[in-house]
């Protein structure tokens, strides 16, 4: 079955919930994805299995600094699909948003393991960066 993207698309809690779950290895939580991106995030990108309605295959979250910095946050995609482009697709079309919001980076932190994915399949530069585990 193909796969759509949307850009701001539309979804529900429940259903992102269940995929970041299966995605991060943690239980299903109530989080209200839906309030929060809309009220703190640039846009954010769904993959749907199919037109319209079909299932929620991945996910990804853009937030941003109100200026030219956009983060890359939460890229998922669920586990029957994985392997298939999917997410090196979703962060394409979440730089597409960025860039069409006059953004001028797209930033992104993750773990080791996401080296390969980052920089071969989305084409993130290491750069130096710094944090504080809060």
């Amino acid at each position: 079955m193909a796969i759509t993207y949307e850009w701001r698309g539309d979804f529900e809690d429940p259903e992102v919930n269940v995929l970041h779950a299966e995605g991060f290895g943690h239980p299903v939580l109530d989080i209200g994805w839906r309030e929060q991106v809309r009220r703190h995030s640039l846009g954010w990108v769904c993959a749907r299995d199919g037109a319209g309605a079909g299932e929620l295959a991945g996910f990804v979250n853009v937030a941003w600094d109100g200026g030219v910095h956009a983060f890359v946050l939460d890229t998922v995609v669920a586990g029957r699909r994985r392997g298939q482009g999917i997410g090196a697709a979703l962060v394409a079309r979440a730089a597409e948003g960025a860039r069409d919001a006059r953004c001028e980076w797209l930033h992104v932190d993750f773990d080791d393991e996401l080296r390969g994915f980052y920089f071969d399949a989305c084409g993130f530069r290491s750069t130096a960066a710094g944090l504080i585990a809060l």
